[in-house]
């Protein structure tokens, strides 16, 4: 097994870069300065904004819910480092296979996570850090909510996945690299 390059929450976030992910219209926009309404720029000129899949069980903070978290987040982790698009990971760690139509048919039934990873923390103790007032776990970083990506067959714009955030392969990438360690993430 290769083990993949991982940067943790000591490395300083892309100045003034912030995400939002928007649960309702199942998009993902890179802002500037989200302040001002700035949003980042693609390399093709057009505003980096991307159909993404949240969860099909909707939104919720609660562990084993199957929802995606509401909230202030940051990116905790990025994992993936120089890893081929379409890196096959299980448990964060790189496997070695690169996803394709032979590898999708032998573990049909398997929620991929390709590419790169950018795992989340939330910020908001009783929301998405930590448990609620009754104790129960509401932590999104112990829940492993990830913004992956996923195969080419999978829908973007409808809510599928498992409470992670999907993205196009490529966009990912692209993404992964805008973005660093601590970058404010929103869920809406």
């Amino acid at each position: 097994m290769v083990i993949s390059q991982t940067k943790t929450l000591t490395d300083a976030p892309a100045q003034g870069v912030s995400v939002v992910v928007d649960t309702k219209t199942q998009t993902l926009s890179l802002y500037q300065d989200e302040k001002a309404g700035k949003l980042a720029v693609r390399p093709d000129g057009t505003p980096a904004v991307f159909l993404v899949s949240t969860a099909k069980n909707g939104t919720g903070q609660l562990e084993n819910t199957g929802c995606t978290p509401l909230g202030k987040h940051v990116i905790a982790q990025k994992i993936g480092d120089d890893m081929p698009v379409g890196a096959v990971f299980v448990a964060r760690q790189f496997t070695g296979e690169v996803y394709d139509d032979e590898l999708a048919a032998q573990f049909a039934e398997r929620d991929w996570i390709l590419s790169r990873i950018l795992w989340l923390k939330g910020v908001e103790a009783g929301k998405n850090l930590g448990q609620t007032a009754d104790g129960a776990c509401c932590d999104t970083f112990a829940r492993y909510i990830y913004i992956h990506g996923t195969p080419d067959t999978e829908p973007m714009g409808e809510p599928k996945s498992h409470g992670c955030v999907r993205m196009r392969n490529d966009e990912l990438v692209w993404l992964y690299e805008q973005v660093a360690v601590g970058t404010p993430v929103r869920i809406v």
